[in-house]
């Protein structure tokens, strides 16, 4: 039954006004506004007496300036550590607020934290939460009402298409050393690239093709870079072929395709002065150019990194202790591509834990949930927010590829 114009701008005003007096919501506007939201709360990792989680909020009604997310641990859970959010708990009530830059959230915006807890008896998933006061159950946002009427005659309706086009599918294709590489096996070392993934929504296909142990020249001519240096001081490669990753990347029916992207993370092996891993630094902004250069000749998007911190104290602070940052910086500029200063972003991210001062105990306490035994590679759970590092600044930065997080 089609109801008459008049009956459907009754509706939609008796809609409104049962909404606005219902809920009240951080936006400022001329009158109270639709709220509905929905959580997404994964527990990440967990292991004994501690846990990680991604929490994503979901906005469904009108848009806020700031959010607010409550819920209640039912069996004593308690938060250690928190990034993307400020987490505060009384008794079993945590309470998470917005940091300066994923407080606004459009009708249909998501915004994502984690954080890291401890338990004791169980480690049950939260039952309810609240965004703003109002309880999220996850109902869609109220559709649109159409403007009063003028007194004319209604406009026909549109024959278009009613919903967007499909997101394409895309591969974005990591390239990088153990920092980013999959675990070989254990705990431990976990590479940020294995855990970013579940950042993204289903039209993502992550390819970690970082490895351990490598610079970018090892990386793209293994096993061809032989010890002996020539008279620049650089590697000799012999014979000058690509590896079989860089070669299987490339490979036209298997590897990187036109929309794709390709994530680079090197400069933590490259600064040895030993062959075969050595690499100057024109070389490194070389071979960066190289990488890029056969990215885009298939259409496929680059976006370089700056090397992973690992945690270096200078009495309570964490401080930067890798090289060739410049180096990545004017490669990007160069090759006019995107830029993440993961490194910059990963040993705030440490002040931001508290994770320094610490007594060189990588096994204990917020430091040893973070980092292997070895003050550089990551457990899970840090792994997981170096990831999340990654992902924020994919969208805080306007890259394209932002429009598939989660």
């Amino acid at each position: 039954m089609t109801l008459p114009r008049r009956h459907l701008v009754a509706m939609c005003a008796t809609a409104l006004a049962t909404l606005a007096g219902a809920v009240a919501v951080t936006v400022p506007a001329a009158g109270a506004a639709a709220t509905g939201c929905r959580v997404d709360y994964t527990i990440s990792s967990q292991w004994q007496g501690g846990f990680g989680a991604n929490v994503t909020i979901t906005n469904l009604g009108d848009p806020v300036t700031g959010w607010t997310l409550g819920w209640t641990f039912a069996a004593g859970q308690t938060v250690t550590q928190a990034w993307n959010a400020t987490v505060t708990q009384t008794g079993t009530a945590v309470t998470a607020r917005n940091v300066s830059y994923n407080g606004a959230l459009p009708t249909n915006g998501t915004a994502s934290f984690g954080f890291n807890g401890s338990w004791t008896t169980g480690n049950p998933v939260p039952s309810t939460f609240t965004v703003n006061g109002t309880t999220c159950t996850g109902t869609p946002a109220p559709t649109e009402c159409p403007p009063p009427s003028t007194g004319g005659p209604s406009p026909s309706p549109s024959t278009g298409p009613t919903t967007p086009p499909a997101q394409p599918k895309v591969t974005v294709w990591l390239a990088g050393d153990s920092t980013m590489a999959n675990p070989s096996g254990g705990t431990c070392p976990v590479g940020w690239g294995s855990q970013f993934a579940p950042y993204f929504n289903s039209n993502v296909t992550v390819r970690n093709n970082a490895v351990s142990g490598r610079s970018i020249q090892t990386w793209l001519y293994d096993p061809n870079v032989t010890a002996t240096k020539d008279s620049t001081g650089e590697c000799v490669i012999n014979p000058n072929t690509y590896s079989t990753r860089w070669t299987s990347m490339l490979d036209a029916s298997a590897g990187m395709k036109s929309g794709d992207y390709l994530i680079v993370q090197f400069g933590i092996n490259d600064g040895d002065s030993a062959c075969p891993r050595h690499v100057g630094s024109a070389r490194y902004k070389q071979l960066l150019g190289v990488m890029v250069a056969a990215a885009k000749q298939r259409g496929v998007r680059p976006i370089l990194l700056t090397p992973v911190a690992a945690i270096t104290c200078s009495g309570g602070t964490a401080v930067g202790n890798r090289g060739f940052l410049t180096e990545t910086t004017d490669a990007a500029a160069a090759n006019g591509v995107p830029v993440i200063d993961l490194h910059r972003l990963s040993y705030g991210l440490y002040n931001s834990l508290g994770l320094c001062p610490n007594n060189g105990d990588y096994a204990q306490g917020k430091v040893g949930a973070f980092f292997c035994n070895d003050h550089t590679h990551f457990e899970t759970a840090g792994a997981t927010q170096i990831a999340g590092l990654v992902a924020t600044a994919l969208r805080n930065q306007n890259i394209p590829l932002a429009g598939y997080l989660r």
